[in-house]
């Protein structure tokens, strides 16, 4: 038996690119996800709508991160016991990420990079 492969360079890399716009786009959706959710805490807005961002420099790697780059937000996340405000965010709490970790909506980010990908028309 002889079996004969080729690769296609050209598809290969259009499959890559494909799959590193799902990454930040699926990201992205997180993050506009978390803001209608209203879950991070909510003073003055900058923690929630001017310092998190998307960071998308080693998506080449597969690596997008969502940052908060605030000083407080690290404190604020990590201690749910706060008592938050909820005049504009009525859902506000620590650990707000955690239900896109382990509970209802663990399966956002993969539905999303998959909804992406598929619409990239590469795969």
């Amino acid at each position: 038996m002889k079996v004969t492969s080729k690769v296609y360079h050209a598809k290969v890399k259009a499959i890559d690119k494909a799959m590193q716009t799902a990454l930040v786009k699926s990201v992205d959706a997180l993050r506009e996800d978390l803001i209608q959710s209203q879950t991070m805490p909510f003073d003055s807005g900058e923690m929630q709508n001017r310092s998190m961002s998307v960071d998308a420099k080693e998506k080449e790697k597969g690596h997008v991160r969502l940052v908060t780059d605030t000083p407080y937000a690290r404190r604020l996340y990590f201690h749910p016991e706060y008592n938050f405000q909820t005049d504009d965010n009525p859902n506000a709490q620590g650990l707000w990420l955690e239900t896109y970790i382990t509970g209802a909506k663990k399966d956002f980010l993969r539905k999303a990079f998959t909804t992406f990908l598929k619409k990239s028309g590469e795969v």
